[in-house]
């Protein structure tokens, strides 16, 4: 028998069952797919090092007419979401006034400046280094005015968490993406960053070499999760498959799970399309058009182009008026191509009110275990916050408090 099941394989559910898997423990990694097929293969392959600071709602009166508007393509929402995640969004305003942020961003930045030394036994043993870039990345601006504007935050960040950072201006930037079109005001070249050209694979690498420990991969519907005693098993198709521990990472997924056992998450879900292209020009590095609300990421299966925000009810159709306008604006920057999916992938990234993945025991059930909530980060963050709860499950020491989801209560 098992001592952990861990219900979720993206990135942050594979990390959870490697992390166990070096502490000794006998681990099945649960999904009702194969690892990396989810939220996990569809964003923009960053390990963000410089994310220290989470995105914050927008607090200011322009930018609020601007999301209510929609006059921008980083934000995009439908009104018959709001009922159901005004809580979430009224705690994620709260959250992000300026001293409350700043508080938060502490303990974040614990967590992104290791991200990338987390990761890198992983990329080594699972030999994918051919996936892995580690020169950063690029936000870009077009308008003089809005680069002028945010260069001064930039440099207050990287200050603050000895970052490296390199301000580029328009005629550095042509000269390092000679495939840009037009004239960009500059940029700022996040250097502590890494890129990968394929999320989906090097979550399936890091699933491979689980397996190639030991750990075992189990298809079974984690709906059907169910606690006997001190035990707790899920229905696989022989039976009950049971372990002492149950680890929840299922990302956008966890709170409808967890309701069935008397808790309510209050879980933002930001939905974010992407689409591939090929035939046209290429970036030497991902590039976020700041001003557009769009990523731009060389990857194996094309050029992706995802798309920012959208607030959206779980069963609603796609809708994906954010992805037409960043073609549009990918089409100005680069030759891009054709598509190459009929049409575009879209997934629910799993954002927390205080913008804090939630890691640790469950309030009032033993050996159940919570690890999600990672907002955009969960493919940055999997390695790091999984040996957090590997180090909790272990010794029973809580090596980040904040992180707990006590805090809900």
């Amino acid at each position: 028998m098992p001592d952990v099941l861990v219900l979720g394989a993206g990135m942050v559910g594979v990390s959870t069952a490697l992390a166990l898997q070096a502490q000794g423990q006998e681990v099945v990694l649960v999904d009702r797919t194969s690892p990396g097929h989810e939220t996990s293969y569809g964003n923009a392959g960053l390990i963000q090092a410089e994310a220290a600071e989470p995105y914050a709602f927008p607090r200011d009166f322009a930018s609020l007419l601007r999301v209510i508007f929609k006059r921008g393509n980083d934000v995009n929402y439908h009104l018959d979401a709001l009922p159901d995640q005004w809580r979430p969004l009224l705690g994620y305003f709260h959250a992000s006034a300026p001293a409350r942020h700043q508080i938060i961003s502490r303990s974040y930045a614990k967590l992104t400046r290791r991200s990338t030394a987390d990761h890198a036994p992983l990329i080594a043993a699972a030999g994918v280094e051919a996936l892995i870039k580690r020169e950063g990345f690029r936000k870009m601006f077009r308008s003089v005015h809005e680069f002028d504007h945010a260069v001064d935050q930039a440099e207050r960040v990287a200050r603050q968490y000895d970052l490296a950072l390199r301000i580029m201006d328009g005629a550095e930037l042509a000269a390092a993406e000679p495939a840009l079109k037009i004239s960009c005001a500059g940029a700022f070249h996040w250097l502590d960053s890494w890129s990968c050209s394929d999320p989906g694979a090097l979550t399936q690498a890091y699933a491979d070499l689980f397996i190639a420990r030991g750990g075992r991969v189990q298809t079974a519907d984690a709906s059907s999760l169910e606690q006997d005693g001190r035990m707790w098993s899920v229905g696989v198709h022989w039976g009950r498959l049971a372990a002492r521990h149950v680890v929840v990472a299922l990302g956008p997924w966890s709170p409808l799970l967890l309701r069935k056992f008397g808790y309510h998450i209050p879980m933002l879900r930001k939905r974010g399309y992407h689409r591939h292209y090929k035939g046209g020009t290429t970036l030497n590095l991902p590039m976020l058009d700041v001003e557009n609300g769009a990523a731009l990421s060389p990857m194996r299966a094309g050029f992706r182009v995802l798309t920012g925000a959208e607030i959206a009810r779980f069963d609603t159709p796609p809708t994906p008026v954010q992805m037409v306008r960043a073609e549009q604006a990918a089409r100005e920057l680069i030759d891009l191509g054709e598509p190459v999916e009929a049409e575009p992938w879209f997934g629910n990234r799993p954002c927390m009110p205080d913008m804090l993945p939630l890691v640790g025991a469950a309030p009032r059930h033993k050996n159940l275990w919570f690890h999600f909530g990672h907002g955009h980060q969960g493919f940055t963050l999997g390695p790091t916050t999984a040996a957090l709860l590997a180090e909790e499950i272990i010794t029973g020491q809580v090596p980040m408090p904040e992180l707990s989801p006590k805090r809900l209560s």
